[in-house]
């Protein structure tokens, strides 16, 4: 999973969204939009949170910087 870029996941899943959604939409379903919304926002969800965000810190680092912070040993 560490070869897949995040660019080719998120291109891969709005492929799958537009083949999911084409069916529906060239029957005249009413449902094509409703699934276009479920499926999009994940996506959007994906982008919001990796956008320019810097890696969650481990328990490790957290505990390191309370250690430094208070001074006990």
């Amino acid at each position: 999973m560490k070869s897949i870029s995040p660019t080719w996941l998120l291109g891969g899943w709005f492929a799958a969204v537009a083949v999911i959604i084409a069916w529906p939409w060239t029957r005249g379903s009413r449902r094509a939009v409703l699934l276009f919304v479920i499926g999009v926002a994940p996506a959007v969800v994906m982008v919001l949170i990796g956008a320019g965000a810097a890696p969650s810190p481990t328990v490790a680092e957290i505990l390191q910087s309370v250690h430094a912070k208070d001074g006990r040993s």
